[in-house]
């Protein structure tokens, strides 16, 4: 017997976190201080063109400067980890991103640890990734694993002793995501390429994150009925579009609640951000 599957509506969650943004941002502004987002861009790509114009939209909506500063073609390490050390000297800049892809041989961790961790917005220093994991603070989660958090409490969804999988273990998304998770009282099992039986694993959990990057991996052999699946999955389609890591009409009747691609967690990942800014602006000595 199908049930009912409802959607997440990123947009609309994504425009609420926006809008309490807008407001901490004005508040700021009214003492004198205005927040700054810089994204670093290393390398020409039209996926990330399009991301950094999402990026820009959002902070004009939230009221934070918003800069894009574009390395030259032939840029390596050093001289973007020289570029994220002059931005996390800047008093102008509260927030710092590092956009991918970066060159080849150049790793997000390793130029990461440029940026200091209190302007860290997007989780790309590892040892942002250690105060997580400590509950420390002063850092940030990468914004997309905040997101996942912020669309499951604005949804309601209770974690407490709650079974949840995380498939996918990438420093970026699925760790921190689990760090969150657990962090919320949940019982987290992550999953990856070699775990036996995925489809088993899965069947297990009562909230399913999947951030894999493989389009369509998940199924419905993999969620119990009635489980909530977070897809963060973002795969370009035959039809020029996004589609994510599960297979959102196999699903469907199944889950009790899903994010759809696109709609879902990008948007809030985005409006994240813009919150992380906000946040890092406001932690500003003085």
């Amino acid at each position: 017997m199908s049930g009912v599957t409802n959607l997440v509506d990123g947009r609309a969650i994504a425009a609420a976190l926006t809008e309490q943004t807008a407001a901490s941002v004005a508040g700021l502004r009214a003492h004198g201080t205005v927040p700054g987002l810089a994204v670093l861009a290393p390398a020409a790509d039209p996926g990330a063109a399009a991301y950094l114009r999402a990026i820009q939209r959002a902070a004009g909506r939230a009221g934070i400067d918003g800069q894009v500063h574009q390395l030259p073609r032939g840029s390596g390490a050093a001289d973007i980890t020289a570029r994220l050390a002059a931005l996390s000297a800047d008093p102008a800049v509260h927030g710092i991103v590092c956009q991918t892809p970066l060159p080849a041989g150049v790793s997000l961790a390793g130029v990461g640890q440029a940026i200091a961790t209190g302007k860290d917005v997007d989780g790309a220093n590892p040892a942002s990734l250690g105060l997580l994991a400590t509950g420390l603070p002063g850092g940030f989660a990468p914004a997309t694993a905040a997101a996942v958090r912020h669309i499951l409490r604005s949804c309601d969804v209770q974690l407490r002793g709650r079974r949840a999988v995380v498939v996918g273990r990438s420093t970026v998304v699925g760790k921190p995501t689990a760090l969150l998770l657990l962090a919320a009282d949940a019982t987290v099992t992550i999953c990856h390429s070699r775990t036996p039986d995925l489809a088993a694993v899965c069947r297990e959990a009562d909230v399913l994150v999947v951030a894999a990057g493989r389009a369509q991996l998940i199924g419905a052999e993999h969620v119990r009925r009635g489980a909530v699946v977070i897809d963060v999955g973002t795969n370009p389609s035959a039809a020029g579009g996004l589609t994510g890591d599960v297979d959102a009409a196999a699903v469907t009747g199944i889950a009790a609640l899903l994010s759809p691609v696109p709609g879902g967690v990008g948007p809030v990942t985005t409006a994240m951000l813009m919150r992380h800014t906000a946040d890092a602006a406001a932690r500003r000595p003085g």
